[in-house]
């Protein structure tokens, strides 16, 4: 459905004045080394954080900077040295692929020797212990006195890589490690036999997260403001790993600058426009959180619409509604007909969770997220299609939000708009 009037040419060419080029540069230099996959409260972040800044500033906002404190991020401060054996025969373990650490685990910088055990049926003291696959760290943990620490299944990618993860438990008494599926049955099958020799150099750090906040017009009383937001920070490179977070979510802010780009050089005079790039996302979404907090305390009430991810499409966006999202809703769903963009309802747990739960009309879209966390995640696998489709919509959808009804219907994620 779209307005009775038609889509005005100014949308249109607001639509032609995207670039994938540009888009593609930016999540390029996002995901360059100088950023070193840009931590909250790490000097590649606040790299980071002054070249958005600037590119904010040339396009004629008004940038200002909000600081917020973080508490406990996970810091892998040294590669972990893990050897595992049967007698003399050993096997060192790579650090990101077959072995990891996990975000529960205490900071153990001396590496700690013991023969393998099972969690819950051998002796613990001295041992390595193998949790078995279905048994929960909770339950691993009712008797571990005296053991040298935990060893627990995970899941790699489909690039061999373990998943990084800065949001989780806090740290408890001993050294956990996670082995790759193929490598846990192994050292499973072993216990009793083998022996394991490991530390675990995970440090907890306090840190100071930043927004960047850019305004590029202020709207009059009663007209609509929209804001656009995506999270700038990552989950940081690891000693010896480098990890780019192109997908996730270099490819989200360049969607979002080149929406603000052209937007606002043909911005309607009836709409507010402005744009929130968030810190520490990947640390629980503090900056979102902090953010619409500030924006409630100020009698803010904008649209939002947030970008986790514009890395390749699979059929159709993922879309995800909170607050009072129903006008947003339809706007975007009329954006994706006119764009020829398909979407979906779908998660997308990210940011834009916060400023529904604040009580703001909030959109969350998501495409594609294939190797994210891990050094897999890099600028040549980010497609220009989907960057270009994503920034469209959302161009689109700011652009109809001055002329649309109030009340629009909107299907997504309704099966009759498959008939």
């Amino acid at each position: 459905m779209t307005p009775a009037a038609g889509p005005p040419a100014t949308m249109n060419a607001r639509l032609a004045a995207v670039s994938a080029e540009r888009m593609t540069t930016t999540v390029a230099a996002l995901a360059a080394d100088d950023f070193a996959g840009r931590r909250v409260g790490t000097p590649g972040a606040a790299a980071a954080r002054a070249w958005l800044a600037d590119h904010l500033t040339a396009l004629g906002a008004k940038v200002e900077t909000d600081d917020f404190p973080v508490r406990a991020v996970p810091d892998i401060h040294a590669a972990p040295t893990v050897t595992w054996g049967v007698g003399a025969v050993s096997t060192d373990l790579t650090f990101g692929r077959e072995v990891s650490i996990h975000p529960a685990s205490a900071d153990t910088i001396e590496v700690r020797r013991g023969p393998l055990g099972v969690a819950g049926s051998d002796d613990p003291t001295g041992r390595w212990l193998v949790v078995p696959a279905g048994m929960s760290l909770f339950d691993a943990y009712r008797d571990t006195r005296g053991a040298a620490g935990l060893l627990l299944s995970r899941a790699v990618d489909a690039d061999g890589w373990q998943y990084t993860a800065l949001a989780g438990p806090d740290p408890g008494p001993l050294p956990v490690l996670t082995l790759d599926s193929r490598t846990h049955p192994v050292v499973l099958d072993a216990a009793g036999e083998g022996w394991m020799s490991a530390n675990s150099p995970l440090r907890r750090v306090d840190a100071t997260g930043t927004n960047i906040y850019a305004t590029f017009d202020r709207p009059a009383p009663g007209a609509v403001e929209l804001l656009l937001t995506a999270h700038y920070d990552g989950v940081g490179d690891h000693p010896g790993l480098r990890q780019p977070g192109a997908s996730d979510n270099a490819s989200g802010v360049a969607v979002v600058l080149e929406a603000a780009r052209v937007l606002s050089a043909m911005l309607p005079d009836d709409l507010g426009l402005s744009v929130a790039l968030l810190d520490a996302e990947e640390i629980g979404a503090l900056g979102s959180a902090h953010h619409s907090s500030r924006l409630r305390a100020g009698g803010g009430n904008p649209l939002v619409l947030n970008v986790d991810g514009a890395g390749r499409l699979d059929q159709a966006a993922a879309v995800e509604a909170g607050g009072p999202a129903h006008r947003l809703l339809a706007l975007l769903d009329q954006a994706g007909r006119h764009t020829g963009l398909a979407l979906t309802a779908g998660p997308v747990a990210s940011d834009n969770r916060r400023y529904g739960a604040a009580g703001l009309a909030a959109v969350g879209i998501g495409a594609g997220m294939a190797g994210y966390h891990s050094p897999a995640d890099t600028p040549d696998r980010v497609d220009p299609h989907t960057l270009m489709a994503i920034a469209r919509l959302v161009v689109a959808t700011v652009s109809l939000a001055a002329l649309a009804p109030a009340t629009l219907p909107s299907f997504i994620g309704d099966e009759r708009s498959k008939v």
